[in-house]
This record gives C-alpha cells, sequence and structure tokens, in this order.
C-alpha cells in the first residue's frame, strides 16, 4: 500500500493506493480532501486520514509532492506556517520511505499518467495533434494556481525526471507599455520586486484586474461589485470574465492569458522543450475558453528569432486537478 499526497498552501489531498502486481497499474483505495489551514501540519492531517480507514494494510511508503522548496528531505510551504521532515514522517508512522517533492515536481510526473480524455491540445506541434503529454524530449512545465509553479520534465534518451524550480518568483518581465504601468504598479504594491507569480495566479489575476480598474480606469459596474464582495474574489473575476457581461473582468483574463503565453514560451526557450509545453495547476482547465480564443498562442510565439521554433512544439492542458497526486503515487511506486 502506498500513501500520496498533494500538499498546497488552500487543501491537502491525500490517498492510499495499490497495485495488484509489480507492474500493474495503480488503484485508488481510499481519498480525502483536508483545508489545510485548519492543520498544524502534515503530520496531523496523516494521523488523521490514517485513522479514518479500515484497511487491512498499512502503508509501507509515501510520496507527498508539496508547496514550497525541498531541501534534504525537509520543505516549508510557502503560503503555510509548515515545516516537513520525511525522516520524522517515516518514524512516526512506520514507513519504510518517504518521499518529499516540489509539488510542479509530482504535477509533471503526473501529467505523463494522464490519459487522452484529461487533455487538451492548444498546440498541435510539428509531428500533429497528440493525445498524450509523454513526448520524447523536454517538456516545460508551468502551472498558475494558488501561486505559480514551474518544473522541468528532462529527457535522458529513454526517461523523464522531473526537476524542481522556483521559477514562479522570478522577475515579472514587461514587454509593452502597458505591461510596464502594471509592474510599476505591483512594484508600489509589492515592497519593490514583482515575481511572475503576482500576475499568474489566482491572486495575480486579482492584481491585473485591481490594475485595470486603478490605473487604466475601466469601470466597475456595481453588479460585478456585489459578486466579488462574496465568495472568492478572484474566481468571481474569471467566471465573470468568461460570462463576457462585464468588459473589465473580460480584460482582465484575456491579459492573464496573454502573459501565461509569454511565460510559457519563456520556460520553454530556458530548457528548450523540444518535448513540448504542458499548463497545468488549478486555473487552466477552468478557463479554457480563455486560452484558445488565440492570445494564448500568439504571445507564445512572440519571441522574435525563435517565433517559428515555439510554433512547432505541442502545447497540452491538463485537465485533471489530480495530476499532482498520481505524479506522487507514480514516482513512489516506481522507486
Amino acid at each position: 500500500m502506498i500513501l500520496a499526497g498533494d500538499i498546497g498552501g488552500t487543501k491537502t489531498v491525500l490517498a492510499l493506493f495499490e497495485r495488484s502486481q509489480p507492474e500493474g497499474a495503480l488503484r485508488v483505495v481510499r481519498e480525502s480532501r483536508f483545508a489545510s489551514a485548519e492543520h498544524a501540519g502534515l503530520d496531523d492531517i496523516v494521523q488523521a486520514f490514517l485513522a479514518a480507514g479500515s484497511e487491512r494494510h498499512p502503508p509501507t511508503a509515501a510520496c507527498f509532492g508539496v508547496a514550497g522548496p525541498v531541501d534534504g528531505g525537509r520543505a516549508r510551504i510557502t503560503n503555510l506556517p509548515w515545516t516537513i521532515d520525511a525522516g520524522a514522517l517515516a518514524a512516526r508512522f512506520g514507513l519504510t520511505e518517504v518521499v518529499l517533492l516540489n509539488d510542479l515536481q509530482a504535477a509533471a510526473y503526473g501529467a505523463l499518467t494522464l490519459p487522452p480524455e484529461s487533455l487538451a491540445v492548444l498546440q498541435s506541434g510539428a509531428s500533429g495533434p497528440t493525445t498524450s503529454a509523454r513526448s520524447a524530449g523536454t517538456i516545460a512545465v508551468i502551472a498558475p494556481g494558488t501561486g505559480l509553479g514551474e518544473a522541468i520534465l528532462y529527457w535522458d534518451g529513454s526517461r523523464h525526471h522531473a526537476l524542481a524550480s522556483e521559477g514562479g518568483h522570478a522577475d515579472f518581465a514587461p514587454m509593452t507599455e502597458r505591461e510596464a504601468r502594471l509592474l510599476t504598479f505591483l512594484s508600489a504594491r509589492h515592497d519593490g520586486h514583482v515575481s511572475w507569480e503576482r500576475v499568474l495566479s489566482g491572486a495575480g489575476l486579482g492584481n491585473i484586474y485591481d490594475f485595470l480598474r486603478e490605473v487604466e480606469g475601466l469601470d466597475e459596474p456595481a453588479a460585478l461589485s456585489a459578486r466579488l464582495a462574496s465568495g472568492d474574489r478572484n474566481a468571481a473575476i474569471s467566471i465573470a470574465a468568461l460570462e463576457g457581461t462585464f468588459p473589465i473582468a473580460s480584460e482582465a483574463l484575456a491579459m492573464f492569458v496573454t502573459l501565461l503565453g509569454a511565460e510559457a514560451g519563456n520556460l520553454a526557450l530556458k530548457c528548450f522543450a523540444q518535448g513540448g509545453i504542458v499548463i497545468a495547476g488549478g486555473i487552466p482547465a477552468k478557463i479554457m475558453a480563455a486560452l484558445q480564443d488565440g492570445r494564448f498562442v500568439e504571445r507564445l510565439h512572440d519571441k522574435g528569432r525563435f517565433g517559428a521554433w515555439l510554433a512547432t512544439l505541442p502545447v497540452t492542458v491538463a485537465l485533471d486537478p489530480r495530476a499532482p497526486l498520481l505524479g506522487a503515487a507514480h514516482h513512489i511506486a516506481t522507486r
């Protein structure tokens, strides 16, 4: 039995997996979701999860994708006051091995396991439409959600290896005068440093919206103000944008999608992603109509002398939000 987890600032998902034979497919035995901020640490969540089950055999190994950098078997969650120690978890729960992966490493491995129906094609690439993220060659993975994650699936000639990064915290690079004004606006808001995560995340969409309202002077109708005041403000902006009812919301999402194309292209260039680009994370699957309207691909190609090369790459969207969980399970199962 294998324990796997997707550990984020907002939610933690744990699941038990088993397989009937060494090379057999993994099967989910039980899965639960927890609100991360309601718990003191991952230890408490694992304890609650295991105590709620009635399995005859406890897990023997575990792998967790965590939203933060991993160093020496320890990780600190970027948006939570948690420190996770693989050795301490193994000792407490009697596990032979505990592996911590950066959450984008886990999502990257998970993308390789997704069936065709869990992938949407944004760009076919030179070889025509693809129904799999498992392309030979290095793959760039970018994932906007609560934060912005980036990873690289390095191709060694026979298999992929997920390399972690904190690329979402690299400097935001404007390309137009309007984007330069956005940078100035966010620099004042965030004490000088503006990362890509400040524009390509749930909060990033909200930042873009605020810029359009406060600097560009776009109108916020009273009906939209009421919607934004109740529930998840950033989600409400994206929903309103897709409905097409409020121009300021539509413009905010259009700018978000354009900037996602820019940074996806940057990441592909930095790792020479001949295997293509995978768009993952919690946001893309919810805004597919905006991703498919041409703005993303147009900005992806806007890379000067390498624009034509970027047009040859397959680009897919991972539609299954459980990709990090599946990736963590498959990683520990194949060790």
